[in-house]
């Protein structure tokens, strides 16, 4: 059951996801129902979803098969009556399809109808079932520490943490599922992977688009909320998570969360010294002038909301102390690209140092989006002449005859809730965890209106003060413009 099922999500991700799965022989038992607050007929929805997948991915010839299997009902999420009408139709749905009782129920509405709904189909008897029941939730998973916890005891009262699926759709993505494998599954990388031989780890996630029609949503957020608490950080702890025991989901997610009580807890007074907000101005990004942040529909016109993250995090347990993941999260900016540069330690004494041409450390850049691929720059002797050293290249890049089965992220964990698999899902304390974290950040920003916003002109890699934050530690980022995967042909 898809509430939200007119939605933008459902429309743009789901839909089309679900018909992948169907055309790979992933979905042979199922049944779709569409729950939304619009009157729409069976009919009207099977047309709605045929036109999602044909948008997204042309036609396709077992289309009808697929869109038949869909139905819907025009629901009220407040109203128990509603409820009761949704139970007899999944009742039915399951005797007909022979679905032995299983539901998944995805939430892709506003996170204010989380708790409510996850109350109604307990004590409406949508989740008397005799077969699985799992509750899929799209981010927000609250505002705050306080409103997630909250929300978490709504949910709990209907769902169990082991049928709770937290969504967060980089977790999908075919290079962030890859980190472990770089990491575990290479005897060159993991006797690396520590304080000894890194000296920072940079994230950056940059978008060249605005908020757009979510300005409403994004002055309750901002970049903070938006990708910090969840992407970035669960980025950061696939990056400085030990060796699982085994691959498992509760030991993956054990190590996660090792990670999240190891971060460095900063005082309210040392916030200004470890991260830096935007908001970006008016500028020209691809060619076309673009307005400020404050000027975009629905956003408050003296708006104290960020737009832009940077940030160092610190680790303190063994295997970091000292090391410092960079983070950089921004709209309006030079280019869409998420990447992660992993810059590793200069040798003690570098025979081919000169002075006019210091050589290039040695960089592991793991490609996310949206290019996706592996990137290892090493030093070579330049070919002819003296021992010149330059840098060369190594790359795999996620491009033709290897992309062509790549799963889309939602896809991907979509088939995880089917199969029960929630090792790419985030647990409870993993949420609570990051709220902590960030908690302390939003308190500080929203209780200084001394920023002088906007701060960085869109089109351009965000504020000054970000740069400063890491020419500090005798560092700056690496642009990510020059970091492209070379795609061999």
């Amino acid at each position: 059951m898809i509430f939200g099922a007119t939605g933008d999500l459902a429309i743009r991700k789901l839909f089309p996801s679900l018909y992948r799965l169907f055309e790979r022989g992933r979905l042979k038992k199922f049944a779709v129902i569409g729950v939304a607050r619009r009157p729409l007929t069976n009919d009207g929805f099977q047309k709605s979803v045929k036109d999602s997948v044909i948008n997204a991915l042309g036609d396709k010839e077992n289309i009808d098969e697929f869109i038949s299997y869909f139905y819907y009902h025009s629901h009220d999420v407040t109203d128990s009556s509603s409820y009761v009408a949704l139970r007899n139709l999944a009742n039915q749905i399951d005797e007909n399809y022979n679905l032995e009782g299983n539901r998944i129920f995805y939430l892709a509405m506003a996170p204010e109808f989380f708790g409510p709904i996850a109350l109604h189909l307990k004590s409406d008897g949508l989740t008397e079932v005799k077969g699985f029941k799992r509750l899929v939730i799209e981010k927000p998973f609250g505002k705050s520490l306080e409103s997630a916890k909250e929300l978490n005891q709504q949910i709990r009262t209907a769902f169990s943490e082991e049928e709770v699926y937290r969504i967060d759709h980089y977790l999908g993505k075919e290079m962030v599922r890859n980190i472990e494998v770089i990491r575990f599954a290479n005897a060159i990388f993991e006797p690396l992977w520590n304080n000894r031989y890194i000296s920072n780890i940079q994230i950056t996630s940059s978008e060249i688009l605005g908020v757009e029609e979510r300005g409403r949503y994004y002055e309750t957020s901002g970049a903070l909320r938006d990708m910090v608490q969840n992407h970035m950080m669960q980025m950061v702890a696939l990056l400085a998570m030990e060796p699982p025991i085994r691959l498992t989901t509760d030991e993956v997610r054990s190590e996660k969360v090792r990670v999240f009580r190891s971060l460095r807890r900063v005082e309210s007074n040392e916030i200004n010294d470890y991260f830096v907000r935007g908001q970006y101005g008016a500028g020209t990004v691809t060619d076309e002038q673009v307005p400020e942040y404050r000027a975009e529909p629905m956003v408050d016109k003296e708006s104290n909301t960020e737009t832009f993250v940077a940030g160092k995090i610190m680790i303190d347990n063994f295997r970091w102390a000292g090391v410092p993941f960079y983070i950089r999260t921004g709209k309006r900016m030079t280019t869409k690209s998420t990447k992660i540069v992993v810059q590793f330690k200069d040798i003690p004494m570098n025979l081919y140092y000169q002075p006019e041409k210091k050589v290039n450390p040695n960089l592991l850049v793991i490609h996310i989006q949206p290019e996706e691929g592996i990137t290892l720059h090493l030093n070579a002797k330049k070919a002819g002449g003296h021992l010149d050293a330059q840098e060369v290249k190594l790359s795999f890049a996620n491009t033709g005859i290897q992309a062509m089965n790549t799963p889309e992220g939602y896809e991907k964990l979509l088939y995880d809730c089917l199969r029960g698999d929630a090792t790419n899902f985030t647990h409870w304390d993993e949420v609570a965890y990051s709220w902590a974290f960030v908690d302390k950040i939003s308190d500080v920003w929203e209780n200084t209106k001394s920023v002088n916003f906007p701060n960085y002109v869109s089109g351009t890699t965000g504020p000054k003060a970000a740069d400063e934050l890491l020419e500090k530690d005798g560092f700056f980022w690496w642009p990510v413009k020059n970091l492209e995967v070379d795609i061999c042909k």
